[in-house]
C-alpha cells in the first residue's frame, strides 16, 4: 500500500503515519518540520518518503505528489490531515492573522493536499481521499470562530469532492475526530470527554478508510454527541454555550 499523509512529523499525523509504515505501507509523509520527518525516516528506513513543505504552498505539493509518483506510482490513499487550532475573537485585528492561517491550512491546504492526485487516481479508477475534519465544525464554538468555521468548510468540501467523483472509482472519506491526546488539545483549558489517545485514534480511523466509510466520527461517542449539539433549537445552543470555556487566543 502507498499512503500520502500532510501533517506528518507530529500529533495524529504521525500516528498515522506509524500505523501504515507498521503495516508495511510505502509512506509519503509531508510536515513542516524536517527534521522530525527524518526521525520517522530513520526509524523506518526504505518505507518513507519525506517532504518538508507547507500545504499552503501548493507548487512544492505538487512537486512532492510528482516525485512520489515517479518513485512508487499512484498512491492508494491521501489523508489531508494538516491542521491548526488557535482560539480566536473578531473583535482583536491582531487575531484577523490568525483567522486567515487557520482557513488557508485547515481548508485550502486539503485542497491542494488532493489536487495533484485526483486526475491519476480518476484515471486508475480506484485510491482513497481522506480528510480530517472535526466534530467542532458541526457547531459554532465559541472563541474557536477560526477552527469551527474551517471544519465545517471542510465538511462541505469533501461531501462536494465525493459527488464530484462518484462513480469515478475514486473514493471520498470525511473523518470527524473527538478529542484526540495531542500537542493541539493539550492547551485546551476544559474537560475533554471520550479522549482518545493519538495510537488509538489512528487504528480507528484506518479501519474506516480501510471500510471507505463515506463519514465518520471517532470515536461514535462523540458523534451521537455533535448530533444532539446540531439539534438544539438556536436560542438554547446560545443560552448554554454563551459561556463555555474557550482555548486561549495565541497567535500561531
Amino acid at each position: 500500500m502507498k499512503v500520502v499523509i500532510s501533517g506528518a512529523s507530529g500529533g495524529l499525523g504521525l500516528a498515522l503515519a506509524r500505523h501504515y509504515l507498521e503495516c508495511g505501507a510505502i509512506v509519503a509523509a509531508f510536515a513542516r518540520r524536517g527534521e522530525l520527518l527524518q526521525a520517522l525516516a530513520a526509524e523506518f528506513p526504505d518505507q518513507v518518503f519525506c517532504y518538508t513543505l507547507d500545504v499552503r504552498d501548493a507548487p512544492a505539493v505538487q512537486h512532492a505528489a510528482n516525485d512520489f509518483a515517479a518513485r512508487v506510482g499512484c498512491p492508494d490513499v491521501v489523508i489531508a490531515n494538516a491542521g491548526v487550532s488557535v482560539g480566536t475573537l473578531t473583535e482583536y485585528a491582531e487575531d484577523l492573522d490568525a483567522f486567515q492561517q487557520v482557513m488557508d491550512i485547515n481548508v485550502l491546504g486539503m485542497v491542494k493536499t488532493f489536487q495533484p492526485f485526483v486526475a491519476a487516481m480518476r484515471e486508475a479508477k480506484q485510491g482513497t481521499l481522506v480528510g480530517i475534519a472535526s466534530v467542532a465544525g458541526f457547531r459554532g464554538l465559541p472563541g474557536a470562530g477560526a477552527y469551527s468555521a474551517s471544519k465545517s468548510a471542510a465538511i462541505s468540501y469533501l461531501e462536494s469532492l465525493r459527488v464530484e467523483l462518484h462513480d469515478s472509482g475514486v473514493k471520498v472519506v470525511t473523518i470527524c475526530p473527538g478529542y484526540i491526546r495531542t500537542p493541539m488539545t493539550a492547551i485546551n483549558p476544559y474537560p475533554m470527554p471520550f479522549m482518545l489517545e493519538a495510537d488509538e485514534a489512528a487504528r480507528r480511523m484506518a479501519r474506516a478508510i480501510e471500510r471507505q466509510i463515506a463519514f465518520t466520527v471517532i470515536p461514535w461517542q462523540m458523534g451521537l454527541t455533535g448530533r444532539m449539539f446540531r439539534l438544539l433549537p438556536r436560542w438554547l445552543y446560545d443560552r448554554l454555550f454563551a459561556h463555555a470555556p474557550r482555548k486561549p487566543r495565541n497567535l500561531i
